[in-house]
């Protein structure tokens, strides 16, 4: 290879976007950080401002359903994920450094101080991989929010319906603040329902402390300083850390700034806030325009299955394969999927070794799906990851990335033995807006998931205060119909 001098290198770090240009020009990596400098004034203080003057009584009556939706399936899966693994090893570290017993944990006899036990219960809300999804960003909406304003409604009074509106404010900031810089934020490898779920928290506690519009700056500003969560975690049990450290993270910054600890004003567009440094894109608007009008909580969607939102196509598509052809394992030969090049990328794991692993894998999806007719909690477990058949049939499956499949869809193409091809196409999957799971729906789920957890009639008194929390005088009664005895 002949010799290059240091001016020839410099040019081809230029070029790939290492070093400006010679020139004075500047690089492509720069260009494309240059168009999120200019920022219209006071984004931050815009939103802070919307969060202190909003009222419940003008939130529509639809979006008010929806956040009594996304409570019910929030409650379920933290009760679900209360006896996990992941929340036995989180417990066990951390209850010793516990300070007063303040809140609940979820589905557990512990009891901790709030900022910790609204870390418990973001975590196990979230470790089944089984709740809500903001399907436009990613985020799981009330992962990060629920736990906090929770906690916080057990140490002071806080009624059903000012908890709800929290929880719709809260939702609405993450939301927006994740809108404005997806996918660029995501595909830096940031995991979303972290990284923005921390400004839902801030904001829905700082709501129910009553913080001024300054103060409201400051707990934003608080938030900005303490992203948590990266992709390469998933698949092990700091995913679900992600949107509890959110939580806990979320209610330290309201806290910290309703005794007037400061912060920047300029948290989100500041030259080194949040959005400059965490992303390389940004849609400004979509943080600050029709605030009050247009509501995040209308595209919530609830999952039927356990697992990262992207094999729910692959699943949905199985099964009913499997029951519209009766299939077994024994009678195919191979299953081909169409997929987009985000199932690959998050999901791609090809022999998963534990329950979490299988969640990111579109292979044991598949495979689970067909040998045992769902895709549960108890499906995504250590011992049907490792089991022969599912292990077998797993690996004749193969994911192709295919121009035309969006992420919420796939083709699932069966390949029996005795040569027939089976096909299903899916357009819009089960769960998302466009087929979303019923009220009826989300009640079997909730009671699937506390089955084992807590007593029937404990569940379904638990259930009901869900579905009328905003009738409650005080909304830390919910917490304490969680508790196990």
């Amino acid at each position: 290879m002949a010799d290059i001098d240091r001016r020839e290198f410099a040019s081809i770090l230029t070029a790939a976007g290492v070093l400006p240009g010679l020139d004075g020009s500047v690089s492509a990596r720069e260009m494309t950080a240059s168009r999120v400098v200019e920022a219209p004034p006071a984004v931050t203080r815009t939103l802070a401002r919307y969060i202190v003057n909003a009222k419940p009584e003008d939130v529509p009556g639809a979006i008010v359903g929806e956040a009594r939706r996304t409570l019910v399936n929030w409650v379920g899966c933290a009760l679900g994920g209360a006896r996990h693994e992941t929340l036995d090893n989180a417990v066990a570290a951390l209850h010793p450094f516990s300070g007063p017993p303040q809140a609940t944990v979820l589905g557990r006899r512990e009891r901790m101080d709030a900022l910790t036990a609204s870390l418990m219960n973001g975590m196990s809300s979230h470790v089944l991989d089984f709740d809500d999804t903001h399907l436009k960003t990613v985020i799981h909406p009330a992962g990060p929010v629920a736990p906090a304003i929770l906690a916080l409604a057990e140490m002071q009074p806080v009624s059903g319906r000012d908890f709800l509106h929290a929880l719709i404010l809260g939702v609405e900031v993450e939301c927006r603040i994740g809108n404005a810089v997806y996918p660029a934020h995501y595909d830096r490898g940031w995991h979303i329902t972290g990284t923005a779920g921390v400004f839902g928290a801030a904001a829905a506690c700082g709501k129910l402390l009553g913080l001024s519009e300054a103060q409201m700056v400051w707990a934003l500003g608080l938030a900005a300083a303490q992203p948590v969560g990266l992709r390469e975690m998933f698949g092990s049990m700091t995913k679900s850390y992600h949107p509890g450290r959110a939580a806990q993270n979320g209610l330290t910054a309201a806290v910290l700034a309703s005794k007037n600890f400061t912060s920047t004003d300029v948290a989100l567009e500041g030259k080194s806030g949040w959005v400059h440094v965490l992303s390389t894109e940004v849609k400004w608007d979509e943080i600050t325009s029709r605030l009050g009008d247009r509501f995040e909580l209308s595209l919530n969607t609830y999952k039927p299955f356990a697992c990262g939102i992207v094999l729910h196509p692959t699943i949905d598509a199985c099964l009913q394969l499997r029951a519209a052809h009766k299939l077994t394992p024994n009678q195919i030969d191979r299953i081909d999927l169409a997929v987009h090049p985000l199932v690959l990328e998050l999901t791609g794991k090809r022999t998963p070794q534990t329950g979490l692993e299988g969640k990111f894998s579109v292979y044991f999806a598949a495979a689970i799906a067909i040998v045992a007719g769902g895709a549960g909690p108890k499906q995504f477990s250590d011992a049907l990851v490792g089991d022969p058949a599912v292990v077998a049939l797993r690996d004749r499956v193969v994911a192709t990335v295919t121009p035309g499949i969006s992420e919420a869809q796939v083709r699932a193409v069966i390949t029996l033995k005795d040569g027939r091809r089976i096909e299903q196409h899916i357009e819009q999957v089960v769960g998302s807006v466009e087929r979303p799971m019923s009220d009826a729906d989300l009640d079997r789920k909730f009671l699937d998931l506390a089955d084992g957890v807590l007593p029937l009639p404990q569940a379904r008194q638990l259930l009901d205060l869900c579905r009328t929390v905003d009738k409650l005088p005080r909304a830390g009664e919910l917490a304490r119909a969680a508790a196990a005895a």
